[in-house]
Order: structure tokens, then sequence, then C-alpha cells
């Protein structure tokens, strides 16, 4: 089959990447092209609701670097789903490492409202220590084996050189801002804590220039300007797969025959696998036959993947400043700077201490975005909303002060409890390199003499080697395993 020019080509799951990867094919002319999509949407990790009359990103929020370099940026703009502050040129320009300059509100645990210019050198401080971990993109060139490891010990060190002239009280306070701002920088890499995270592996990822934005519209106007460009039948929904059959283990004329759950049985040519990486470590001994080889299970056992959960929550009216666009909550009484909690089930609440203000879709909303991720973001997940609700309020009511501050409603997002993503996006573990991102895109048969090479490709921002965990990252290994089988044939 190799040799005809129309193969049969299937790609597994409905997300950004597959879809990416169908409307390369498609318009590269190739007319044999099917998405198995296991639930009844399109667009996986993409997902765009409502909370009142306010737009509200359950999945990917923000375009990561909007610049003419980002796919998903010029994706965007061509589609017109841009807000016109990410047209303007100085904004693309702009080289902020993923860190907008964002106009932060502090507020500590006694129920004070906190200063903003004095918690500005721990601000300076967790940014400068985060900047030195591109140092040691070599692991033989460290000692510190984990991010967290490295950032906790470099800021007790040089909070004591720094503040040294501060009362205990201040620096205390300080040392306490940048536990918050620590546990805050786990949701960036959907991660537990940041020491899970390699050192020497934590460079592998790759920033954009231009400061983050959001799609007004909400980021499924992309999809659905995606799918209204792929022929309506193209997607199969409902349609979960059992097991991918290899190497021709069916004994048929194709090569690849894809057993779904509903007993369905398709030869194919090719299989384009883009299931989330999370999905892949817990059911890959039974979605491939034969095995995948010993390498590529190594890495997909390597490569961390977590959950970054966010909770909207609505209020009558705000009680940040009207130009604050982040809040950060700080616990006074941890005494050591730390990212975790210490007992899960009673303190979970503790892990969210940052608030992202919503850019309100009407006059009157009122939404903020917390951010929780890791074992808590696990736990809040089996909690009914009524609890998580209730959490909230006396976690505000404490930090402000305030008594009488009641949210009117939250809406949570809940990744790890999903059965077909099991977390958020990728990272990379204790150990992870850049050949473990190499193994992860990798065909099989790995060997390329076979005579029927490429039966099965992979594709997801969990096979992209420096914008892994990003939407652009996703779309690209779309591209890329199209293109594969575009210049194969």
């Amino acid at each position: 089959m190799s040799t005809s020019e129309d193969p049969e080509i299937v790609i597994i799951g409905c997300g950004v990447s597959g879809i990416a990867a169908a409307h390369r094919l498609v318009k590269a002319g190739y007319r044999h092209v099917r998405i198995l999509e296991a639930t009844g949407r399109s667009g996986g990790r993409i997902k765009t609701a409502a909370l009142g009359n306010t737009i509200t990103e359950i999945g990917a929020a923000y375009i990561h670097g909007p610049s003419k370099k980002n796919p998903l940026f010029c994706l965007a703009r061509d589609y017109g789903l841009l807000p016109p502050e990410a047209l303007n040129p100085e904004n693309q320009a702009a080289d902020v490492d993923e860190d907008p300059p964002l106009v932060p509100n502090w507020f500590s645990s006694s129920g004070q409202r906190l200063n903003a210019e004095s918690m500005e050198p721990a601000e300076e401080l967790f940014r400068e220590i985060l900047d030195n971990t591109s140092k040691f993109q070599n692991p033989k060139n460290t000692s510190w084996k984990s991010v967290g490891h490295f950032m906790r010990t470099k800021a007790q060190n040089q909070a004591a050189r720094r503040w040294k002239d501060e009362d205990e009280t201040t620096r205390q306070l300080l040392l306490s801002a940048f536990s918050t701002m620590l546990k805050f920088e786990c949701c960036g890499s959907a991660t537990h804590s940041m020491d899970d995270i390699d050192l020497a592996g934590f460079s592998m990822f790759k920033s954009l220039r231009g400061v983050d934005c959001t799609l007004p519209r909400g980021f499924e106007r992309l999809i659905e300007n995606l799918m209204s460009e792929l022929p309506s039948d193209l997607v199969t929904y409902n349609c979960p797969v059992r097991c991918v059959h290899w190497s021709n283990t069916e004994g048929g004329l194709s090569p690849v025959t894809v057993e779904c759950e509903n007993g369905e049985r398709i030869a194919a040519d090719h299989v384009i696998v883009t299931v989330p990486l999370g999905y892949l470590k817990k059911h890959h001994s039974t979605l491939f036959h034969p095995p995948l080889p010993a390498h590529k299970l190594k890495s997909i056992e390597t490569l961390g993947f977590g959950t970054c959960d966010k909770i909207f929550v609505e209020f009558e009216s705000p009680w940040w400043d009207a130009d604050c666009e982040i809040i950060y909550l700080v616990w006074e009484d941890e005494e050591t700077v730390s990212d975790q909690v210490s007992d899960v089930s009673k303190s979970w609440i503790r892990k969210l201490v940052t608030f992202t203000v919503h850019k309100p879709s009407e006059k009157g909303s009122h939404v903020l975005c917390g951010w929780i991720c890791g074992h808590e973001a696990e736990y809040m997940e089996t909690l009914p909303e009524k609890e998580v609700r209730e959490s909230i309020t006396k976690l505000v009511r404490t930090f402000t002060g305030n008594s009488t501050i009641t949210p009117k409603r939250i809406l949570c997002s809940r990744w790890f409890t999903d059965p077909w993503t099991y977390g958020s996006y990728c990272h990379p573990a204790i150990g992870c390199t850049a050949k473990d991102l190499k193994n992860m895109m990798e065909p099989l048969p790995s060997q390329e003499t076979v005579s029927q090479p490429l039966q099965v490709l992979f594709a997801g921002e969990a096979t992209h080697p420096c914008f892994y965990s990003t939407v652009h990252g996703a779309i690209l290994t779309g591209w890329r395993e199209a293109d594969r089988l575009i210049n194969h044939y």
C-alpha cells in the first residue's frame, strides 16, 4: 500500500493537534482521512464555557507569545479572533518570557491588604532566581536535581543577605510571598511541586515573543473555524478506540487495524495518535498491539503529566482594585519556603493562592479565576461544588477581613477525573531529557527499512521538543506528522 497515492489515514483524537493534522492532509489532497473522537465534541483540552454571562476557558486560555512566529497567533489573526492589543506591533515584539507585568493586589492571611510596593522585593527575588534556572541546561553542571530545591535554597540564602536590615516579621512576610509565587509557578508546569521538575529539563521549554493574550469570544471559536474548513463527515464522535493493531498483526492487507470500542475494525495505512499523555500513561498496555518499544515506554513514564485546575468565582461587586489584574494571597503562618500543603484533605485550599482578574465580557460581571494544581487540585475534584464554594468563601473572607463577601456562583475545571485526559498537560519531570521528547514523537515501526513505514505516528503537545504544554506546540505537531506522510508519498 505504501506506493498508493491515496492512503487510508486514521487520526485518533479530535483535539487541536488531530484537527491540525487533518487540515494539512485534506488541503494536500488526501481523500481518505478520518478522525475518531472518543467524546461528543471537538477541541479536546480546548473547552469554552460560561459562568453566568461571562465567557470562561475550562481548558486552554492563553496564546503564549502572540507574534508572527506563533502558528496559533496567525490562525487566530486570520479568523479575526484576536483582541486589538494583540495586533499591536509593540505587543508582539515584547520579550516578557511568558511573564507579562500584571498589576497585583496583595492580601495576607491576617485579613490585611498589603502594600504592593512593599512586596516588590519578593517579586524581584522570585523572578531573578527563576531566570537563573536557565544556567543549568546541562545536567552535569548542577548539584541541584530539581527546580524546587534550587529555588528554595537560593531564596533562603539570598533573603538572609538582602533583607538583613529588615525586621523578622517583614523578612518572614517576604519569604511567605515567595512561597505564594512558587505555588503559582507550579500551575505553569501542571505539577504538584517544583521539586518534581528537572532543573536541566526545565530549560527545554522555549518562549516566544509577545505579551500573552486571550481570545475574547472564547478559544472554541478557533476550533469552530478550523472544523468548518473540513468535510462535515470527517469526524466520528463518541467512538473510543480500544486497540491499534500494527505490524500486520491482524493479517489483513493493510499494515494497521484500528479496533473501536463499538466493535468496528478500520483498516488503515497510517494512524496518527493524538491522545493526551495522561491517557497514554494509563492505557498504553492495551492501546497498542504489539506493545510499544521499550525506549518509547520509558519516555512515556519519565515525562511528567499533571493537573492544573481553575475555579471561576463570580461576585456581586469587586473587592479588588479597578486596575488589578492578579491577586496574591500570602499565608503568614508558613515558616519555610514551600509549594505544598501538609495535609491535602484538610488544607487543600491553601494551594489556591492566586486569582487572575477576568476581563468582563459584559458590564456588571465580576469574575476571578483561581488557580490550583497538583494533589490539591485532584482532591478538589472529588468534592461537591457546595463544599468548594464554602472553602472559597472562607478563604476570601479570611484574606480580606470582610465577613460579608459571598460568591454568587462558581465553576470548576476537572481535568484529572476526565477519563480521556487524566490531567492537564506535560512537564519535564526529574530525569527527563530532550531524548524523551524525541522518543515521544518517533513513529512506529522504529526502523526506517521496513516495507511498510510510518504505520503509527504521534502528535499532541507532549510530543513537541520545546513548545510542549501549549496549544501552538500541539498545532505544530499535528502539522509535523501530516507533513511526514506527505513527504513520504
